[in-house]
């Protein structure tokens, strides 16, 4: 009996090392006859006009949220699989390597990343570019780390060249953290929007930002504060023409949060959001509940939604950080108008915050996603960000499985920002934003990995134990970028 399940065992640990491309594999080519596809490759057609690339690798992407428990039917795993991508970029087949159709393998050029798993590029709901100086800031909760750390800091984007170096130097950490997509906030400066939008060009980035706006004393500080609504009104409608739709760009109109508005700039968002249906709209929301008394006093109703609510804030385009500090009646208001949720969880922690209640985010089917939120939050990394998310929901009494956070971080953000018809998994015609992750990326994780005896176990230890370190190969529109080592 004992050897009997000690074969069992082992037929089931050679099957989880077959995935991670540890036993003998055939041949990249494939083998077998060409079959149909594994998802719908109508969008292959035009793949004529120039050579195919052929990623090789274990494949996961999600086609919906796998809910709780989560549904098979949910996602698709290719454990020897292949990307197929077109010469502009965009996805044109995935499926099984042994399964790749004729017509894409003829003249295909490749790349082998068996032994490691290809998901969508990571989407960050909430991040601050302006921040990058005071990750890990000792000591505050929100309202008074703000006024001691972020605002100071911020004010140095008044310099273009800082704000393009900055800037740089923040897109590069995402991207060697496999995040390709963000909602970012930068700072109340112009100069602080064309140069993030800039360098993000640069790199053929799908991003969202907007020009911050903040109007009203004291909890605007006096150097960092639009001078009057109508020049804040006039600095984002020039932003919006000399940028929104420009490439993969997106603008997201920002205020930063109600505190730091008057009901007059609140108002215009409202106005330009109802007049320009193709913006979004992002900010914070009910992060820390002195922020949340503050709103009451300065604003009265009944909840900080129903503040966003009275101004024309919450749409369908509408993503709001954070949430920590809302109820079953704000949820309900939120996923009626399709607004979206950015759960952040190392931010929450690390200020005090309090802790985002993703059970029940979900079962009122609000549109969530991953934030980093740095600075308040201390990692770039959405693999880091999945793990303090775990545990989170862990101390509310609830779990979160691999295969939900992996969603969160894919598809489910691009759908919270609206984006899920670009981007979010491999279906054809997606724009090829990919990331490559090393199950052996770190002596705790090989041994982890190795010792686990099911997907999905090993895929929850890469959730709980993996950071950048994790991250081989960044892919943005089918082209490796540089990562953390420039590779």
């Amino acid at each position: 009996m004992i050897r009997d399940a000690s074969a069992a065992v082992g037929v089931r640990r050679r099957s989880v090392m077959t995935g991670l491309g540890l036993t003998a594999a055939s041949s990249w080519a494939g083998t077998g006859p060409a079959a149909a596809s594994a998802t719908d490759d109508s969008a292959g057609s035009g793949t004529g006009r120039g050579r195919v690339h052929l990623v090789r690798g274990t494949l996961l992407h999600f086609l919906d949220d796998p809910g709780d428990p989560p549904d098979p039917q949910a996602w698709q795993l290719f454990e020897d699989g292949v990307l197929a991508i077109g010469h502009d970029g965009r996805v044109v087949w995935a499926g099984p390597a042994r399964r790749v159709p004729d017509r894409l393998r003829a003249g295909a050029t490749h790349t082998d990343h068996r032994g490691k798993l290809i998901v969508p590029g990571f989407v960050d709901t909430h991040v601050h570019s302006s921040q990058v100086d005071v990750i890990a800031s000792y000591g505050e909760q929100l309202l008074p780390w703000l006024n001691t750390y972020v605002f100071p800091a911020e004010a140095r984007f008044a310099d273009p060249e800082h704000a393009r170096t900055t800037s740089g130097f923040f897109l590069d950490r995402l991207l060697a953290a496999g995040t390709t997509t963000a909602s970012v906030h930068p700072t109340v400066h112009p100069v602080s929007v064309d140069a993030f939008f800039a360098e993000a060009a640069d790199r053929d980035l799908r991003m969202l930002c907007g020009k911050v706006l903040m109007d009203r004393e004291p909890y605007a500080p006096s150097y960092l504060r639009d001078r009057s609504v109508d020049d804040a009104e006039r600095a984002t409608r020039e932003l919006i023409d000399r940028w929104h739709g420009k490439g993969r760009l997106g603008y997201s109109v920002t205020p930063r949060f109600a505190p730091t508005s008057t009901k007059r700039m609140l108002a215009m968002v409202g106005r330009l959001l109802r007049e320009r249906g193709d913006l979004w709209l992002q900010t914070h929301l009910a992060e820390n509940k002195d922020e949340v008394a503050l709103v009451k006093r300065l604003f009265g109703g009944r909840s900080y939604v129903d503040v966003y609510d009275r101004y024309g804030l919450v749409t369908g385009k509408s993503l709001f950080a954070h949430g920590v500090h809302i109820d079953a009646a704000d949820r309900r208001r939120l996923a009626l108008a399709g607004s979206a949720l950015g759960f952040c969880p190392t931010s929450n922690l690390f200020l005090g915050s309090g802790l985002f209640d993703l059970h029940a985010a979900r079962r009122h089917k609000v549109k969530t996603g991953m934030g980093t939120d740095v600075g308040g939050g201390t990692s770039y990394s959405i693999l880091r960000t999945l793990g303090e998310g775990y545990k989170v929901t862990a101390l509310r009494g609830r779990r979160l499985s691999a295969y939900a956070g992996f969603y969160l971080a894919t598809l489910g953000g691009a759908r919270a920002l609206g984006l899920d018809s670009h981007i979010g998994n491999f279906t054809p015609g997606k724009e090829a934003d990919f990331t490559v992750l090393d199950w052996a990326a770190t002596p705790t994780l090989a041994r982890r990995t190795e010792v686990a005896e099911t997907f999905a176990e090993r895929l929850f230890a890469l959730m709980m134990l993996g950071d950048e370190q994790a991250v081989a190969a960044t892919y943005v529109k089918g082209r490796r970028v540089p990562t953390r080592d420039g590779g």
